[in-house]
């Protein structure tokens, strides 16, 4: 997720559009059988969730330093 947190807001925005493009391309290739890894699917999720997550965050104002206090 640190990987994440390094990047810009804009950097972000795109990488959600790409991480749910492909998801999409996943989910499709799964249901038609040619899919070889499905945790590929669960990566792609988490990488959404986290991506959401810091983009919420920055949303509300919320830091890492302030996290780590709560």
């Amino acid at each position: 997720m640190n990987k994440f947190h390094d990047m810009t807001t804009e950097e972000l925005k795109t990488k959600l559009i790409e991480n749910k493009s492909e998801l999409f391309n996943l989910r499709f290739r799964h249901a038609t059988g040619q899919l070889e890894n499905p945790m590929q699917m669960v990566v792609c999720k988490k990488n959404i969730a986290a991506i959401m997550t810091i983009l919420r965050e920055r949303e509300l104002g919320i830091t890492r330093s302030n996290k780590a206090k709560a």
